[in-house]
């Protein structure tokens, strides 16, 4: 009888499938560690740029000198400037304008209005058919929202036009009242 031989662990053998599939792997990796230089590669290149980008935006450039004290007055004149235009335009010039257009004015008639947005000030030059509708005028405005201290600056009776008329000046404080300042 022929002995017999038991061998619980067979002999492994490497097939061309398992180096193929080992070199497969080994490919894969190299090619997985170089998409992940390169998108780290340009990761780095944007966030330079997005400094560079906010620096330049902030005004905070290294390759520029720094303001002159004038240069910095200049500046500081400029952006006080705009914050008067600004706050001018925020003024409630359409309900300054609806007051006026809302008062009866059959006797009466506009002739400039010179508001100073910035002082809170308005003046007023209107011709009236006679001093009681001036003064009718001048009342009305008074009682209004939108101006007060109205004053009468100075008034003409006009003798060379047939019906006498008076042309005034009032001069008005314009209220801001619940405008958003």
């Amino acid at each position: 009888m022929r002995p017999l031989r038991l061998d619980f662990q067979p002999p492994r053998r490497s097939g061309p499938l398992g180096w193929g599939l080992l070199l497969a792997g080994g490919v894969l990796v190299l090619v997985c560690l170089a998409g992940q230089w390169y998108l780290d590669h340009q990761a780095g290149q944007q966030q330079g740029e997005l400094h560079s980008t906010r620096r330049a935006l902030s005004g905070d450039n290294e390759r520029t000198p720094a303001a002159t004290p004038a240069q910095t007055r200049e500046q500081a004149q400029n952006l006080a400037e705009m914050r008067k235009v600004a706050q001018q335009l925020r003024r409630p010039w359409e309900r300054l304008f609806a007051t006026l257009e809302s008062l009866p004015r059959k006797d009466i008639a506009l002739l400039s209005l010179t508001p100073d947005a910035r002082k809170g000030q308005l003046r007023l030059t209107a011709e009236a058919r006679d001093l009681e509708a001036m003064l009718d005028f001048h009342r009305r405005l008074e009682a209004s929202d939108e101006l007060s201290d109205v004053s009468l600056l100075s008034h003409e009776i006009v003798a060379g036009a047939p019906e006498h008329p008076v042309l005034f000046n009032l001069s008005a404080t314009w209220e801001i009242g619940d405008a958003n300042p």
